[in-house]
């Protein structure tokens, strides 16, 4: 077994480096290979978002691209097949371009950086000025390519002109790659000029992969499969490979063995079990998959520290807009119980439109239903009849994004009803258990509620404490504090309501087998034996009064410590 001496690639997606550099690779040069072999003249690959996509994009620019390159594939997969290197490798001009960074506040900006992406990439190829198979004309149309001020129709035939020169030249086709195609689409979405941006991707695309006799193939990826009608009108030649389709469906994301492998390298395989719970259950075809950005992040943290708990990767590379909207959707009692059941482990079976325009995204639930699987929120648990699918949540990192939405819309719509909060924090200042109660019952009966099956004791505990937070972190003239050291341990919520006098302490627990009464005193011993009062009374409260929590499911019970016998 070799020394574990390599970096772990966090964030890296040139090929190349992670080759030359010391990093780890995990093999999917086999992508080549299946690619040549099930040929499609324009392949697109729709995948989620931190799965590999970019860095495949520069495996098979660097696998195809005019040069030497053989060193960078010595040891892998794709070296076995000889006979395909021989007829492939480094024998083509290769145009790449990413349209990942096309992100503007309006479409001149917008504009702009696509001129620039064509200036980047066309400065790769400024041999072709001395060329003696160009003639002077062809000569000055690639200058045009150069320029800055390009105008409107330069850029939208640039990469058909491009690879008619590169083709010229190289008297071979081109290959065309296009990273993250659909980016500058959702960006021009989310900032009004999604229909001028149509139309440039549009004729950028018409030009270069369907009257381009000089394409030798293409291959894009994007997140999303846009409409034909609005994108790719007319492309009859595009072979599309979603994340439901059984082809290449282990070419993006790690597989069991591929983090098996990983984590032995490192002598992390202690750690298996809760990178499984954590970062496993995606289902791409027919093969099940971890998201390699949060398994190699996380080994990453591991390495530094063996008693680390996971984080969420994913949570900070994108807004998480389509999980808000769906919850929002939760005033339908239909969609509240599908997201309940959902958060709790469950599947639900759904009909999934995987061809959408930005612009209808949201238009319908069932719509958002689609959006939330081909993003990776959702995945499938099995392929029904035709485009139906039975959906879940993949794993603990997604399910805490669906978490953290929840409890922020719950908080926000807490904030529109004031006399609802009123009416609660009075009964608990006033010590009356039962309005309290009532009122609570009624906030766990409206929002949604993160059951049973799919967490511990300890974090259902964790809900129902962060649901009477959000409730009385709209009362803005008490101080309410979470986990707070007070005697022998932390109490669960503390709250002081100074120019009264009265201090308040609030156990949670979580019944499990329904028995709340004894979940309640349970809570109120905890209160007394761990002296979570004694904070509150070194602050000067005289008049302190102590609340047991017990919660299971949408019922609740709530004992004052002055009630119990």
């Amino acid at each position: 077994m070799p020394t574990n001496n390599l970096k772990l690639p966090i964030g890296i997606e040139d090929f190349k480096e992670i080759r030359t550099e010391g990093f780890y690779y995990v093999d999917k040069t086999g992508l080549i290979r299946d690619l040549l072999d099930s040929w499609g003249k324009v392949n697109l690959f729709t995948r989620p978002r931190r799965f590999g996509k970019s860095l495949n994009m520069s495996m098979l620019r660097y696998f195809f691209e005019t040069g030497d390159n053989c060193n960078l594939f010595q040891g892998l997969e794709i070296e076995k097949e000889t006979k395909l290197c021989d007829e492939y490798m480094g024998k083509f001009p290769v145009i790449s371009i990413s349209l990942k960074g096309i992100n503007a506040p309006s479409f001149r900006i917008a504009f702009n950086m696509a001129i620039e992406t064509i200036n980047t990439e066309a400065r790769r190829f400024q041999y072709l000025l001395n060329s003696d198979r160009l003639s002077e004309f062809e000569k000055s149309a690639f200058q045009q390519l150069l320029k800055r001020d390009m105008d409107e129709s330069v850029l939208y035939s640039s990469l058909k002109t491009l690879s008619e020169l590169l083709s010229k030249h190289h008297g071979r086709k081109v290959i065309i790659l296009i990273d993250e195609y659909d980016v500058p689409l959702a960006k021009a979405h989310e900032t009004g000029y999604y229909d001028e941006m149509v139309f440039l991707i549009r004729n950028l695309f018409e030009q270069a992969l369907k009257t381009n006799d000089s394409l030798q193939f293409a291959v894009l990826t994007g997140c999303m499969r846009i409409s034909k009608e609005s994108i790719f009108t007319g492309l009859n030649n595009l072979r599309i490979l979603s994340i439901s389709d059984v082809r290449f469906d282990e070419y993006f994301g790690f597989t069991y063995a591929e983090v098996r492998d990983m984590l032995e390298y490192y002598d992390l395989s202690s750690h298996y079990r809760t990178i499984k719970e954590w970062y496993d259950g995606y289902r791409f075809g027919n093969v099940d998959v971890y998201c390699p950005w949060d398994v190699i992040n996380y080994c990453d943290l591991l390495r530094a520290d063996a008693s680390a708990w996971p984080e969420n990767y994913w949570i900070n590379t994108s807004s998480n807009d389509s999980v808000r909207r769906f919850i929002s959707q939760s005033d339908n009692s239909i969609v509240k119980s599908e997201i309940e059941r959902l958060v709790a482990g469950e599947t639900v079976v759904k009909e999934i439109h995987q061809e959408l325009t930005y612009r209808d995204m949201y238009s319908t639930i069932d719509n958002i239903w689609s959006v939330l699987f081909m993003t990776g929120y959702l995945t499938q648990r099995e392929r029904k009849e035709g485009n139906r699918f039975a959906l879940a949540i993949p794993n603990m990192e997604i399910r805490s994004i669906f978490a953290t939405q929840i409890m922020d819309f719950f908080r926000e719509n807490v904030k529109k009803d004031g006399q609802s909060v009123n009416r609660f924090c009075e009964a608990i200042k006033d010590g009356d258990a039962q309005e309290f109660e009532r009122q609570f019952t009624s906030y766990l009966r409206k929002t949604i509620s993160l059951r049973d099956t799919f967490v511990r004791k300890g974090q259902k505990e964790s809900f129902y404490h962060g649901i009477l937070l959000g409730i009385l972190g709209a009362k803005e003239s008490w101080a309410v504090a979470s986990n707070t050291e007070s005697g022998d341990g932390y109490s669960d919520i503390q709250i002081e309501i100074t120019d009264e006098d009265i201090g308040i302490i609030i156990e949670v627990k979580y019944a499990d087998n329904g028995y709340l009464d004894a979940a309640c005193r349970e809570a109120l011993n905890q209160i007394e034996k761990m002296h979570y009062d004694q904070r509150l009374q070194d602050d000067g409260f005289d008049n302190i009064l102590k609340y047991g929590v017990a919660c299971c499911k949408k019922r609740c019970k709530v004992i004052l410590a002055s009630e119990e016998i």
